[in-house]
């Protein structure tokens, strides 16, 4: 029976962290929505991942559409918010700003985790509590895993583009010296041509 009780806490755990990729067309908005109660928390950690300058903007509203959180040109952060009112919050990417660059964006929700964990610790006994500590753990050990892997794609892109520069660079360079080379040869060999005939 603890078993059943352990494991129906961590699902409950598992089911109120999503965690999303999307992309976002130049001159677009992405909106999502939560329904809060009073007292419930919301956490959303978010990262751009790819186009332009790794920049987004990020806001949320409350239930009477009024600002709680915004946030203007951001690569990545975290905001975490306590319902002040019961309703539905949006939280919206924008990236209006842009006219050319698409952005992936990483993000992961975290709904409600206060609630879950009281109701988990009033319930449950050491070894339950402690399985629940425990999967927040790994919860948030995937939150930073996914970060990392956000943040060595844009590294690696950084670095293949400039790998790329680099070589186009080298190329025109090796170009350049090989035409001032047939130059030097053809110039000094006129100029001793010259010398001979006078």
């Amino acid at each position: 029976m603890m078993i059943v009780t352990v494991l129906a806490s961590v699902l409950l755990l598992v089911q109120h962290i999503i965690a999303l990729s999307i992309n976002i067309k130049a001159g677009e908005v992405d909106c999502y929505y939560e329904y809060l109660e009073v007292g419930e928390k919301l956490i959303v950690s978010y990262q751009v991942g790819d186009g332009g300058n790794y920049d987004i903007d990020f806001w949320i509203k409350d239930p009477q559409d009024a600002f709680i959180i915004s946030k203007v040109k951001q690569t990545s952060d975290a905001h975490s918010l306590t319902a002040n009112i019961a309703g539905k919050y949006t939280f919206c990417f924008g990236n209006e700003f842009s006219t050319v660059s698409d952005k992936k964006v990483g993000f992961n929700v975290h709904e409600n985790i206060q609630k879950i964990h009281e109701s988990v610790k009033e319930n449950t006994d050491p070894l339950e509590k402690e399985i629940s500590e425990l999967a927040e753990s790994i919860f948030n050990i995937k939150a930073q895993q996914e970060y990392i892997v956000v943040r060595e794609r844009q590294h690696r892109d950084t670095a293949e583009s400039t790998n790329a520069r680099v070589k186009w660079w080298s190329i025109a360079q090796l170009g350049l010296l090989v035409s001032v080379c047939f130059w030097q040869v053809y110039y000094l060999k006129r100029f001793f041509e010259v010398k001979r005939a006078v």
